[in-house]
């Protein structure tokens, strides 16, 4: 078989250049990029990434084959990429589906089936797309509404430096129309203002090895957009929906789906919407598109002004498909393929074919492993998508024999074959099957599941949806892996971890070190700093099989984990470097189990007003503190109550006392004493109040 492009370039190794030297006092402004490594982008392969989302967007495009639809630069995107014709999203709603996406795994892996659950609760060690690339040397920013909600959207471990967005309207939806022409301008509107930052992060981050995720909100509800997108069209560039009816026996479980688009003030309560109002919105939906187009264009030609286009990978998606009145139904979050079809586009420099339309079948999943391809990274073995890269190296070899999406936990399930879709809903179909024929019937208007003649094809499209999705994968010749290092891993054994901290430590003030790495920041001294940006990093890894960043460091480190953290408080300006760092050595403090419990002196001593009595735990235990004054008279307890084992030596965990008496008078200066207990141990020391 041709050895790939892309296959060639694996045994090229990764150039990069120093990092930017970075003195003690860094400010926060600087650590967005000046700590970055500045990685030689024009190495082969070695590509950027500028990844665009959004939000509730149907393949409603000019280069999907809608020429009615004002695209051009999605359109643009398309005529120098692989467009996929036919991609589906794994769950229609908006938070299942992009986690799916960052994820690189299925709604029944990452156990996120609704907009509220965050994902580090149900998988707190997952590797992200972004993630993964940041622990890859790369830097990782995302503008807009990427993730659904703030917790995964801020996902530290994720993103190199804080997310930007914009806070969400909170009017009231009965309080507002579902769209309005705006007489503004693009940058008034918060899409513009996402371009406009992006452009702006692209000005900064221009000489760094880039991850940029970009997300826009508009065509979501409701559909606001500045006037002149509305005056590319009229109610007559429009054809109504072909079925406005549920399918023919169809189940009932299929009915309804207004979910709050009936809140907005001019639509109706109950009952069809009329065909002028089906118009009117489908005309609203058109004009937010192009808003989004534009947006998308801005960036694109900043992209080529900075002379990064030909070294990055670009990829356009939306996260989901879009009822625009097709079956009676509006929004999402329905398992009929206008719901579940998103436009998906890659554009890779130098692909040798552009402007292609593949009919091949592919999944939101697919797009991570297909970056990590693309810009020669190891695809983590855990993730449940496949690389796209060979479809964009030939878009008509053989593929994917089905899609698979899903509507919650086991509500339903749904195959999208080349030809037909099949769906049960319930277990084992018990509320109801369907089955569409996309050839005779391409608008779901006849469910044939029933019809005697279709029983071997039920049962034989049954079996592939329970065999699931990786009995429908092509054989694909598997990639060469990539040899990986990361700038923080100091002794290249492929995680971050204790031992490379100790290492640096080792190295305060040393003029030569064994290990090269230990000058982080190449500033030419290894101090704090140097430590402090490892432990940012701590826990990442180029193996999959490495230990969880949660594993508690051994006992014996406590100790100079303690000797760090003092260190750093001291040199402490306010800077993020200093405040992550901080925090991660907080947390590996907290996460050590002591070998004995102990009271430890209480700070500060002398004190005035207030004073923490830190401690550890060997193991767990109730834990309450009595204070006494010269004459053995009781002047407080401290009820702590019950405590897992561990170290309880900062601040925000210590014991802490507002040197005041039972009765919440400030006690006099003096000599004082507080006995400690926890279980069966019980210590006694002395405190000195000074005002």
């Amino acid at each position: 078989m041709r050895e790939s492009k892309q296959q060639k370039i694996l045994s090229r190794q990764v150039t990069r250049r120093d990092f930017l030297s970075t003195s003690l006092k860094a400010s926060a402004a600087t650590f967005t990029t000046g700590l970055l490594p500045k990685l030689r982008v024009t190495a082969e392969g070695q590509y950027n990434v500028l990844f665009f989302v959004v939000d509730d967007l149907r393949p409603l495009l000019g280069c999907y084959g809608h020429p009615e639809i004002h695209t051009p630069n999605i359109d643009g995107l398309a005529q120098r990429g692989t467009l996929f014709n036919r991609a589906y999203c794994q769950q229609p709603l908006c938070h299942p589906s992009r986690t799916s996406i960052l994820t690189g795994l299925r709604p029944n892996t990452t156990r996120v089936f609704s907009n509220s659950t965050g994902f580090r609760e149900t998988l707190p060690n997952a590797v992200t797309l972004p993630q993964h690339f940041k622990t890859s040397g790369y830097h990782t920013q995302s503008v807009g509404k990427v993730a659904q909600n703030l917790e995964s959207q801020d996902d530290t471990y994720s993103w190199s430096v804080p997310s930007w967005t914009q806070p969400s309207s909170y009017d009231s939806r009965s309080s507002v129309p579902s769209w309005r022409a705006l007489d503004v301008e693009d940058d008034e509107l918060r899409d513009g203002k996402a371009a406009k930052r992006a452009i702006e992060v692209l000005e900064e981050i221009q000489d760094t090895r880039f991850f940029l995720a970009v997300g826009f909100r508009k065509p979501h509800l409701p559909f606001y957009a500045p006037k002149r997108y509305h005056e590319l069209y009229n109610d007559k560039s429009f054809n109504l929906p072909s079925s406005t009816n549920l399918p023919e026996n169809a189940p009932s479980i299929t009915d309804g789906n207004f979910e709050g688009f009936r809140d907005f003030q001019d639509v109706p309560d109950e009952g069809a919407l009329s065909d002028a109002k089906t118009l009117e919105l489908i005309r609203a939906y058109a004009a937010s598109t192009s808003f989004t187009d534009a947006q998308v264009g801005r960036v694109l030609d900043h992209l080529d002004v900075l002379r990064l286009t030909e070294n990055t990978v670009i990829v356009f998606v939306g996260d989901h498909g879009f009822h625009l009145g097709e079956h009676g139904k509006w929004l999402k979050n329905t398992l009929f393929e206008v719901s579940l079809r998103s436009p998906l586009i890659v554009s890779l420099p130098g692909q040798t074919y552009q402007g292609v339309k593949t009919e091949a079948l592919a999944e939101l999943v697919d797009i991570y492993p297909t970056l990590c391809d693309a810009c020669q990274l190891p695809v983590p073995s855990q993730l449940e998508g496949l690389s796209l890269m060979s479809v964009i190296e030939q878009p008509t070899r053989p593929w994917k024999t089905a899609a698979f999406s899903q509507k919650g936990w086991g509500t339903g399930n749904t195959i999208r074959t080349d030809r037909y879709r099949y769906t049960e809903w319930g277990r084992n179909g018990s509320r109801g099957v369907e089955l569409y024929d996309y050839d005779a019937d391409p608008h779901e208007t006849i469910n044939i599941a029933n019809l005697p003649e279709n029983a071997a094809l039920v049962t034989h499209l049954s079996e592939r949806l329970h065999a699931g999705w990786q009995a429908a994968l092509p054989d694909v010749p598997e990639r060469i892996p990539v040899p990986q290092t990361l700038p923080w891993d100091i002794n290249n054994d492929g995680i971050v971890d204790i031992q490379d901290l100790v290492l640096v430590s080792n190295s305060f003030g040393v003029e030569t070190s064994d290990h090269p790495k230990v000058d982080v920041n190449k500033d030419g001294s290894v101090d704090i700093i140097d430590l402090l940006l490892i432990a940012t990093h701590f826990g990442e890894s180029n193996n999959p099989a490495a230990p969880s960043k949660s594993m508690p460091i051994p006992a014996e480190h406590a100790a100079l984990v303690d000797e760090w953290l003092t260190e750093a408080r001291l040199a402490d300006d306010g800077s993020d470097i200093f405040r992550q760092g901080i925090a991660t050595l907080e947390h590996l403090i907290h996460t050590t189990v002591p070998p004995e419990t102990a009271l430890l002196p209480n700070y500060p001593n002398p004190f005035n007003p207030e004073t923490w009595i830190p401690y550890d735990l060997a193991e767990d235990a109730n834990v309450h503190i009595d204070i006494y004054n010269l004459k053995g008279e009781s002047v407080r307890r401290l009820s702590i109550g019950f405590q897992t084992a561990g170290t309880y030596r900062v601040s925000s965990r210590a014991a802490y006392w507002d040197g005041r008496n039972a009765v919440g008078e400030p006690v006099a200066s003096g000599i004082y004493f507080y006995t400690f207990q926890a279980g069966q141990f019980r210590a006694t020391r002395q405190m000195v109040i000074l005002k």
